[in-house]
């Protein structure tokens, strides 16, 4: 008992890591997390933070440059329908909603072509 009491006695006071043999911190410390570490070895990432400068547009119309992971030039921010007035609401999702196929006629010429009048150009 009276040993358990001393080392906990000698972990309190840390006289643990000064019985310890100073270790050699030679690419093994993560303290050296810095831009030299890439240097010794690749950087191991699945993705790679690139970004783009871009422009944030809120839905009150301010506007403000962001870094962003995609090359865009305006990024809009989408508008929180539950602030909207309910007339508001209404025709934002009706917009949203299918639109009607438009339908295309075609249109028809009516010429009076009459091929015989130029047959007399394509003899020799």
């Amino acid at each position: 008992m009276a040993a358990l009491s001393r080392t906990l006695g000698l972990l309190r006071q840390n006289a643990v890591p000064r019985l310890l043999p100073i270790a050699c911190h030679l690419h093994t410390s993560l303290s050296q997390c810095n831009s030299n570490r890439a240097s010794i070895t690749r950087i191991r990432r699945q993705t790679y933070g690139r970004h783009y400068p871009v422009l944030l547009v809120r839905p009150d119309g301010s506007t403000f440059h962001i870094r962003y992971q995609e090359s865009k030039r305006i990024l809009l921010m989408p508008v929180d329908l539950s602030t909207l007035s309910e007339a508001e609401r209404k025709a934002r999702l009706q917009k949203r909603g299918p639109q009607k196929a438009k339908s295309t006629e075609k249109k028809v010429f009516d010429d009076e072509f009459n091929l015989d009048e130029y047959r007399k150009f394509w003899k020799k």
